[in-house]
């Protein structure tokens, strides 16, 4: 019986698309004396009542069965009310079959002139400059139409490129962790990753899209889409601790009445359009607020065309700032009277990263709060996230990246430079499995970042010291203990070197065989602003000038043992202790990577493991 019912549910849901895109409107019913209709609007008025009766056993699925999509489990399944496609169809009738909810008809309200200005003030502040505001205005939400690099959001202004690189994380988290939800199929694709583990075949969708047939890149671009509609709703729903998720669009015709937007529409509603006010934008924003997750992602689904338009990087950015509200994002903040978005190149703030990736427009990166006393304190990162930031500054030493974004649930992380924001992911959540030594290293940091009230600085009081040597169980001889207080602070640095020539026994980490720390694993590094790519084939028919396009590039990262990166690379052979439970009469052996290469990523990768060594083929990684 419940099969028939899905059977009927598809074949209302294709009948009812046969024709052009739905009306606005359901047919009113007719008057008494109105003439019988003719066959064909009789069979109209059936396709659009099964189609209505179609809608509701989907609301009803919904409800039974709510969105995993802000709380997804490691092995989803497939959601009933995904509708099949038959081959041939064309991408728009595609686009238009993936389902997401129920339909809602709100036309979306129009801010009034106080919440325009303020929200206008707050993003941009009052000194702009038309440059800032081209940049924001003119950057859509859109995936690269380079083969290699499908998979990834393109930028082609400066400016809006870290609210692009966190919907880039979420976009990953659901191509590569959960394929299930977002209808992921190729023939060549299992779908089942069990441990969380994404092996090459399972990677083809986004490694080896330009192979594939236009059917199957018509199924790939589908779940791309599916999966920006989901990340954009759970980071929407998360700016809105979950109970609400709040989407501005534009004034568009025919957006708000359960039809879908036209990309001719858009782009025929922004022609001469441009955004130096307040007044500008509450012209053309119209705003909707849901609590029903499956309502919040049909309404994205239908204006998928708005936010791929030149204004999508803006629309995003303010319906999370609606999202959370702007009371409560004033309240995150240390400085609420700085824009947003900063002065002189238009970069977005720390805090609007954060705002989109935990859901709070904290301006830090630390873990919790910092009180200095007084009532003064500091905010950073008060949970733990979906997807993680790493960023050059640290290994400057201008910041300290806590443990909550170092170490996300998902092996992803947005990276920042002074400049960009761009992302590194891994196929394998075992990359942030901790070994013996890098547990250890973690607890031990734990207890020392906990006494730490530098700011990061990455020093602390004696007596915070001994509170660190009680919680860790570590039993300094005298004399370093001695040695280490003598100045009336303990570095980091040097406590860190003291702990790895101690021994286990006593605390420490010192191992006979110096294998403890060793691992490898692949990271890959994609940037989203078009950049000159100069690795081969991708050049004009003249072969000098190089294609400007997006890059995703493949690293090897090794983590040697306990040592420096540069004592290991000194070709350090170390043998196993004899003393050892050996099975095999050979010595163990450190294997030598290939030699190293650097770059500024390089440095940033470093912040998550200290001892990293990176490999890659071709140009260097670049985070600008």
């Amino acid at each position: 019986m419940a099969d028939q019912e899905e059977e009927d549910l598809r074949m209302a849901l294709r009948m009812s698309m046969q024709n052009s895109p739905p009306e606005p409107k359901r047919s009113k019913p007719r008057d008494a004396g109105t003439p019988a209709a003719s066959p064909e609007e009789s069979r109209r008025m059936q396709r659009e009542k099964m189609a209505a009766a179609a809608e509701k056993r989907m609301l009803a699925t919904r409800i039974a069965s709510p969105s995993p999509s802000l709380s997804p489990s490691p092995s989803p399944s497939p959601s009933k009310a995904t509708v099949e496609r038959s081959p041939g169809k064309s991408a728009d009738f595609v686009r238009k079959e993936v389902d997401f909810g129920v339909k809602e008809g709100n036309s979306g309200e129009q801010l009034s002139s106080e919440e325009a200005n303020e929200l206008f003030s707050m993003v941009f502040g009052s000194g702009v400059s038309k440059d800032i505001l081209a940049q924001w205005s003119n950057q859509g939400i859109r995936f690269s139409p380079d083969p290699e690099t499908s998979m990834g959001l393109v930028q082609h202004e400066g400016g809006p490129c870290g609210v692009l690189a966190t919907i880039q994380a979420f976009v990953l988290k659901y191509l590569l962790f959960f394929p299930n939800e977002i209808g992921t199929v190729t023939s060549n694709v299992p779908q089942n990753l069990g441990s969380g583990r994404l092996s090459k075949s399972q990677y083809v969708a986004l490694d080896n899209f330009g192979s594939l047939t236009e059917e199957a890149k018509a199924r790939v671009m589908t779940s791309y889409l599916r999966a920006l509609v989901k990340s954009m709703g759970e980071i929407l729903f998360m700016c809105g601790d979950n109970k609400r998720a709040v989407i501005a669009t534009l004034n568009v015709v025919g957006l708000g009445t359960g039809g879908f937007a036209e990309n001719k529409t858009v782009a025929k509603a922004l022609e001469g359009l441009s955004i130096e006010s307040a007044s500008d934008l509450q012209k053309i924003l119209r705003i909707d607020s849901y609590t029903s997750q499956a309502s919040a992602l049909q309404k994205l689904h239908m204006a998928l065309p708005v936010f791929q338009s030149r204004m999508g990087a803006l629309l995003f950015l303010i319906s999370a700032l609606l999202s959370r509200g702007l009371d409560s994002i004033q309240a995150d903040r240390d400085d609420p009277s700085l824009p947003l978005v900063t002065a002189p190149f238009g970069h977005a703030s720390q805090e609007i990263v954060n705002l989109l990736l935990c859901g709070q427009a904290v301006p830090n990166v630390f873990d919790g709060r910092m009180d200095f006393g007084g009532g003064m304190f500091l905010k950073g990162i008060s949970t733990s996230v979906e997807v993680g930031f790493l960023t050059l500054l640290e290994s400057l030493n201008f910041c300290k990246v806590g443990q909550h974004l170092k170490c996300p649930k998902w092996p992803i992380w947005v990276v920042g430079s002074e400049s960009h924001y761009t992302v590194i992911f891994a196929l394998n959540t075992t990359v942030q499995d901790e070994n013996e030594l890098e547990e250890r290293e973690s607890q031990i940091r734990r207890a020392f970042d906990a006494q730490d009230q530098s700011g990061g600085g990455g020093f602390i009081s004696v007596e915070g010291f001994h509170q660190v040597l009680r919680e860790a169980g570590i039993r300094l001889p005298s004399e370093k203990l001695d040695h280490l207080c003598s100045t009336g602070f303990i570095v980091w640095s040097e406590f860190w070197q003291v702990i790895l020539d101690l021994d286990k026994s006593l605390g420490g980490l010192k191992d006979s065989s110096g294998l403890m720390g060793k691992k490898v694993f692949d990271l890959y590094h994609f940037n989203g602003i078009a950049k000159s790519d100069l690795n081969g084939s991708h050049t004009t028919s003249g072969g000098e000038t190089p294609v400007q396009r997006p890059r995703l590039t493949k690293l090897r990262v090794s983590v040697p043992p306990r040592w420096t990166p540069e004592e290991f690379m000194a070709d350090v052979v170390v043998t196993s202790g004899s003393g050892g439970n050996e099975s095999s009469g050979k010595d163990a052996e450190v294997t030598k990577p290939q030699p190293s290469q650097h770059a500024p990523l390089v440095d940033c990768i470093r912040t998550r493991w200290s001892r990293a060594v990176c490999n890659w083929v071709g140009d260097p990684p670049s985070i600008v």
